[in-house]
């Protein structure tokens, strides 16, 4: 049996003023997702509100979640010691084959391991998370990796 996701997405602002304007609408939405409400709008290259997420962020959020919780799983069940792990993702839209669409993602993870993690392990997970990613299997964007690793520092008494 599959999983299934849902979310609740509601609109409540005017219609459009003048009917013929695209830009004569509020972007402004919520989102619920068991019971937490995200505030969300267009891009501001769309008329969007900048203070409020946008569907592209929550794609490259989305892709970069899964490849972290992905690499984490995978550092656990090989016992590679993760002490911290961030990641600076960047989402490129733009016009391919005359449609505009998400055609790639750089996720740039910066792995904290812990003072005697396998370095050579933990760079071969990369490549493993990235193909197990169910998210990043489940787009067509091009999803480029630049990882950097570090050891945190090895105690006096170790």
């Amino acid at each position: 049996m599959a999983d299934v996701f849902s979310s609740h997405l509601e609109w409540t602002g005017a219609p459009l003023q003048p009917p013929s304007s695209s830009t004569g609408f509020s972007r402004d939405l919520s989102v619920k997702l068991d019971g937490q409400t995200l505030a969300m709008s267009s891009a501001p290259a769309f008329h969007g509100d900048p203070a409020r997420i946008n569907p592209e962020q929550l794609y490259v959020a989305a892709i970069s979640a899964c490849h972290a919780l992905t690499y984490l799983s995978l550092a656990a069940r090989k016992q590679v010691g993760i002490a911290g792990y961030t990641d600076d993702a960047e989402g490129c839209l733009e016009r391919v084959e005359g449609q505009l669409r998400m055609s790639r993602v750089l996720l740039r993870p910066h792995i904290l391991l812990a003072a005697h993690a396998d370095e050579r392990m933990a760079r071969d997970l990369i490549v493993r998370s990235h193909q197990q990613c169910f998210i990043g299997n489940s787009v067509t964007a091009v999803i480029t990796i630049e990882p950097t690793f570090e050891h945190e520092a090895l105690s006096a008494a170790g």
